[in-house]
């Protein structure tokens, strides 16, 4: 790579992969081999570019937008935006013709190529995006399921994929423990979600525990919007217990990170608790000792069970 290119992708990137220090779980941790990280950091960059604009989070200035091939001004435009990327993201997987224009596509593409993914995760990832600038409500906890099988489970997909591990007890394993942290993650992002005009909890469970979306626009939750809340937090803990056994299928430092994502559901799930069950006043985040207290115990499970 020259140092222009390399210029460009640290100034375009910077901002987008610098935001995995703040996920639940960790990205890519230390103890994995350099490859290994280089490769879940470039996967991490599209994913989290495709969230950016779906959010409307992209840095001022139209940069993404240009690399895109698309006018600065259109950078707020995030259908056009995300039928930019799908485009480049074809130019990732072909054997001829251009190649990627944005940096974070650049830097996909050897890996893509080294590890031989498949585009359908990653237009997964587009689609469901597209969904959120379409669908704001979601009716049924089904239909929640379906949008998860689209933001969430492909992510845990392509770290089997990049890991050599795909099998088809594992991939259901991982879809359970993904959706399960995106479920998660919408019960953190309940303000958040709901300032974008978007509500990720089931109308069917809100109308059961009679919560109305003027009580998730409060500055504090109500007893009905807590019971609600641990509710659906229970199904998380069951979803995660179901793919926890994916940690036991495998081995080695592979084990290490996949007990973090599962143990970082679980003490994001304990810090929802301890605040009550209170998700308005802001994202309840997992403390660094919670967190490694629950990685210990996704492992020593996992030894039982091994």
């Amino acid at each position: 790579m020259t140092r222009t290119r390399q210029a460009r992708l640290d100034t375009a990137a910077s901002g987008t992969l610098g935001k995995a220090a703040h996920e639940n779980f960790p990205v890519a941790p230390f103890f994995l081999p350099r490859a290994w990280r280089d490769d879940l950091m470039a996967v991490y960059g599209f994913a989290r570019l495709v969230d950016d604009i779906g959010d409307g989070d992209l840095a001022p200035g139209g940069a993404d937008a240009a690399y895109l091939g698309l006018d600065p001004v259109q950078s707020d435009d995030r259908l056009a935006m995300l039928d930019a990327l799908e485009s480049d993201l074809h130019r990732v997987f072909a054997t001829t013709g251009e190649t990627p224009h944005h940096p974070l596509m650049q830097a996909l593409r050897p890996t893509a190529r080294r590890r031989a993914l498949t585009p359908e995760p990653f237009i997964g990832l587009i689609e469901a995006n597209r969904q959120d600038q379409k669908v704001r409500r979601y009716g049924t906890y089904g239909e929640l399921l379906a949008y998860c099988e689209l933001s969430a489970n492909p992510v845990g997909r392509l770290v089997l994929q990049l890991t050599g591990t795909t099998s088809p007890e594992r991939l259901r394993r991982s879809d359970a423990v993904c959706t399960a942290l995106q479920i998660v993650e919408h019960l953190q992002d309940v303000a958040e979600d709901l300032g974008r005009d978007r509500i990720y909890l089931p109308a069917e469970d809100m109308a059961r525990f009679h919560v109305g979306e003027t009580d998730l626009a409060a500055p504090t939750a109500n007893a009905s919007v807590r019971s609600l809340v641990a509710y659906e937090a229970e199904r998380a803990r069951d979803l995660l217990n179901e793919g926890t056994p994916l940690v036991g299928s495998v081995h080695g430092r592979l084990r290490l990170l996949l007990a973090g994502f599962v143990g970082g559901g679980r003490a994001a799930l304990t810090a929802i608790a301890a605040a009550g069950f209170d998700v308005l006043p802001g994202p309840p985040g997992p403390t660094k000792p919670s967190l490694l207290r629950e990685v210990g115990v996704v492992l020593r499970k996992a030894r039982r069970e091994g």
